[in-house]
């Protein structure tokens, strides 16, 4: 960083650049802070029920938990970074204020500020997703095993709309940029479903996948543009506006595109066959500049689409991938504003861990191991990769470099950059606390031994 300054005092280089350094170093300096904890259960937050008794802390054993049966999913918003949303397993909603607990230097007990539980108004079932209206973080929309799409009030954490689809959702996706109010839903049925929020119709559907379809991702740049991966192994395009709607496949084997090997469409391949994957696709994700889409699936891959084409990239990320839980698993994509120029960071959620890589290159930078956490095998489940603390769900925080995750074990964790400036502030401040400590029980010992010599030096008569 001394370099950085001193090239900057030189005028070689800019803010920008600076700034863009500074925290590409913090994103590398990512390290799990144990002593923030998300707690559930202990103090009572404002609910959509109006109960107010006491409960007990959300503790199993000597562990906090933010949701008792499990986290599926989380999501942080996008203006303030300041709240973050988590859906549980026991069809809880519960929002969490972060800003309270960055001025804890690390050392914070975080208490939800409001909760969705579960009654006869609110999701009967499981959590699937959760996402803050793009436009507005006073509202926030879920999904659930009970078939439900909800748009929730974060002032009443009441449903202002209820949408049922008569399948289970695994995931939705709302455009941050569109002037249409489209949530396109990934469920059980073969068909991505659009529930239009502005008329509340839920009619129109995108035919073309052949199985269940588990995610679903609106481009960032393109509003009408929409990608879907499904179990049958394929990740699928559409354009809501055509007739026909669906733009193609993706093509595992095809690394040309559209443009074929000539640039002019020789040996290019049939857009309307191909897979993606070999085994179930269970998340989709964009690059924020649109150009780039990221697959993962059950073949334990992740891949990489140049949008421009089509072309499989062919980024390869090694055996490490696993992916064998039939829900939703999205990668998440560091936003590029936050590195330097030309380069892409994912965070993948691997079961016992959280893998840093460079998305282009494939090159695992980092592995951010889960503290604390031996990987256990829930009793009774036949599928692989099913573990307790397997991790459901990454959230990145928007206005600086932190990172949040969910598990399956109930607990959302929190990873902050730990710079080894940072190591040298909170040794300073511990010797300096330590010193204090010292020096008041150097003063009470002295007291004590004045009081010992006074004692012991009075003149006791006896008659």
């Amino acid at each position: 960083m001394d370099s950085q300054l001193f090239a900057r005092a030189l005028g070689s280089v800019g803010p920008e650049a600076i700034q863009q350094a500074e925290l590409s170093r913090r994103l590398h300096a990512i390290q799990p802070v144990p002593d923030i904890k998300f707690d559930g259960h202990g103090p009572q937050p404002t609910t959509n029920d109006g109960d107010q008794h006491n409960r007990s802390r959300g503790a199993i054993g000597n562990e906090i938990r933010a949701h008792r049966a499990g986290v599926n999913c989380i999501a942080i918003d996008r203006f303030e970074g300041r709240h973050l949303i988590s859906g549980g397993a026991e069809a809880s909603i519960k929002i969490w204020d972060l800003a309270t607990a960055e001025h804890a230097q690390r050392k914070f007990i975080n208490n939800p500020t409001a909760e969705v539980k579960k009654s006869p108004t609110s999701h009967q079932y499981g959590i699937t997703h959760v996402c803050f209206y793009p436009f507005d973080s006073q509202a926030f929309i879920s999904s659930s095993y009970d078939h439900k799409l909800k748009v929730y009030s974060t002032d009443t954490m009441s449903a202002s709309a209820t949408f049922d689809l008569d399948s289970v959702i695994y995931s939705h996706s709302i455009s941050s940029i569109a002037h249409h109010l489209l949530v396109a839903c990934a469920t059980q049925h073969s068909a991505v479903r659009l529930v239009d929020l502005r008329s509340g119709a839920n009619a129109h559907s995108l035919a073309g996948h052949q199985r269940a379809v588990l995610s679903v991702a609106w481009s960032p740049h393109e509003e009408y543009i929409l990608a879907s991966g499904s179990s049958d192994g394929t990740a699928r395009l559409w354009d809501i506006r055509r007739s026909a709607n669906s733009l193609g496949v993706l093509d595992l084997e095809d690394s040309v595109g559209i443009e074929g090997e000539d640039g002019l469409g020789k040996n290019a391949r049939d857009r309307n066959h191909g897979k993606a994957h070999t085994d179930v696709v269970n998340g989709v994700v964009w690059t924020d500049d649109g150009r780039y889409l990221v697959t993962a699936g059950h073949d334990e891959r992740v891949r990489v689409w140049d949008m421009a084409t089509g072309a499989n990239d062919l980024a390869h990320f090694g055996p490490i991938i696993k992916n064998k839980h039939l829900s939703t698993l999205l990668p998440l994509l560091v936003p590029s504003h936050a590195l330097l120029s030309r380069k892409q960071v994912m965070f993948y959620p691997n079961q016992k861990e959280i893998l840093m890589f460079d998305l282009f290159r494939g090159t695992l930078l980092k592995r951010l191991r889960l503290p604390g956490v031996v990987a256990a095998p829930i009793r009774g489940s036949t599928a692989q990769g099913s573990f307790r603390n397997r991790t459901t769900s990454l959230a990145w925080k928007a206005d600086d470099v932190g990172l949040y995750s969910a598990h399956a074990d109930g607990v959302i964790r929190v990873w902050l950059p730990i710079t080894p400036e940072d190591l040298q502030a909170d040794n300073s401040e511990d010797q300096e606390t330590g010193g204090d400590e010292d020096e008041t029980r150097k003063r009470k010992r002295d007291a004590l031994e004045d009081i010992f010599r006074d004692l012991t030096r009075q003149k006791i008569t006896f008659t």
